[in-house]
């Protein structure tokens, strides 16, 4: 705001100086278009360097009022329009200023010396120095040039220290940043440590003791009461060993308040990754039962780094088929792709299989990932090798010894007991179970 402001004051001092004399208008467009150079040298620089050449060449062709012995000084706006360029201007502008200087100050200097027939009262007639108008150009082109210089200097060395300032409020505040970044990650670190140690030590002495206390009510058959009340324990344990593991995945979340993914939000994730050109299917088989929100988040998580992956290893164009199989007490996971053009050629596998396998291994389940069986194309002349990831999360009615093993699981999608698939070119569609065969 400052170069119009200027501007808009530079014009304004004019109108006042001037307005005693008669014919006032042709003197109040010559500093009006100065004015607007130096409105305009913040913003736009090469337009109003442009206009300080312009408008003495239109005064030694006589098209603009020329000066006077009472307005030569608006040639001031010269040295205004070359210290605002030299100050907030690019490298371009700031430097094609000095040139700028130059042919201005010439042009000025030949409009206040030279006489014409329009123009007879020149700078020699003002000042009665009795030179030559040759020698009154040079000493007035040398002053203009060396008062726009000095000011273009002191515009240059107060845009540099305004950037320099700028440059270490923006270190600054980036330091500031990096040290609450380093914070955050040294929070992050001692509760994925505090997890960990939790769930090593507390959850597999709870687990122990579920497995004991079912080994010794197996035998206690002929005590009944010893039987119930080690069924109690092994209850206890079960239910004490869920919650260490909800608590350890609250740990390792970084804000237990922020809304956590549920079951409920995969057909919206496999609609998206659909939206990017992968034919994926979303199919849930089975009655549903009650998991934890933290089991539910990483079966979301399980599902959502499979897919990435499908898409990273496989493209835009790869198949994925993703089942949800409610069997006996739990969830069974199924995540095929098959896919040949790869958005990163050559990439190697990360720690996305090790983060899901975390994950699993903190919901109480499992989790497997490797290349399937060979399948044909549909015309059969050559085969895909899918990938599959296998994974498994029990029900809270689940016992450890329950869990079914990897080699265990296969997806049962010809008998199902309840249908909900998510497929390409459709919506949500639920089928009951009247829908199907049981």
């Amino acid at each position: 705001m400052a170069a119009p402001l200027g501007g808009t004051v530079f014009l304004a001092l004019w109108i006042v100086a001037e307005a005693g004399r008669s014919d006032l208008g042709p003197t109040v467009a010559m500093v009006a278009l100065l004015a607007i150079a130096i409105g305009l040298a913040a913003w736009m620089p090469l337009t109003a360097l442009g206009l300080v050449v312009v408008v003495p060449a239109l005064q030694c062709l006589g098209f603009v009022e020329p000066p006077a012995s009472t307005t030569w000084p608006t040639y001031l706006a010269i040295a205004i329009v070359a210290g605002v360029v030299g100050a907030h201007g690019r490298a371009l502008p700031r430097y094609l200023a000095l040139p700028v200087i130059g042919v201005a100050s010439a042009l000025a200097a030949f409009a206040m010396t030279v006489p014409t027939l329009r123009r007879p009262d020149v700078w020699g007639s003002w000042t009665g120095s009795g030179q030559s108008p040759r020698q009154d150009l040079v000493v007035i082109a040398l002053a203009l040039i060396g008062v726009g210089g000095i000011a273009w200097a002191i515009g240059v060395g107060i845009g540099s220290a305004w950037r320099v300032s700028a440059a270490r409020t923006g270190l600054a505040h980036a330091e500031q940043q990096l040290e609450e970044t380093s914070f955050e990650l040294r929070v992050a670190e001692d509760r994925a440590r505090i997890a960990r140690d939790v769930h090593d030590s507390l959850a597999h002495s709870l687990a122990i003791v579920v497995s004991q206390a079912q080994g010794a009510s197996a035998v206690a058959v002929t005590d009944p009461t010893a039987q119930q009340a080690l069924d109690d324990i092994a209850e206890v344990g079960r239910d004490a060993l869920g919650d260490v593991r909800r608590l350890v995945e609250r740990i390792r979340e970084d804000d237990v308040t922020t809304p956590r993914a549920t079951l409920a939000d995969l057909p919206a994730l496999v609609v998206q990754m659909r939206e990017v050109g992968m034919d994926a299917t979303l199919v849930e088989l089975g009655d549903p039962e009650d998991l934890a929100p933290s089991q539910e988040l990483a079966v979301f998580r399980i599902v959502q780094e499979s897919l990435t992956n499908a898409l990273k290893h496989g493209g835009r164009t790869s198949t994925v088929r993703v089942v949800l199989e409610w069997r006996g007490p739990g969830l069974a996971l199924f995540v095929t792709s098959t896919g040949s053009t790869p958005l990163v050629p050559g990439a190697a596998a990360g720690v996305g299989i090790r983060g899901m396998e975390e994950r699993a291994r903190l919901a109480g389940g499992w989790v497997r990932a490797a290349a399937g069986e060979p399948e044909s194309t549909a015309s059969g002349r050559e085969e895909r090798i899918p990938f599959v990831v296998t994974a498994w999360v029990p029900g809270h009615a689940a016992s450890e010894s329950g869990a079914p093993r990897p080699s265990e699981l296969r997806p049962s999608e010809l008998h199902p007991r309840g249908v909900t698939a998510v497929s390409a070119g459709a919506g949500v569609d639920p089928v009951g179970a009247a829908g199907v065969d049981a």
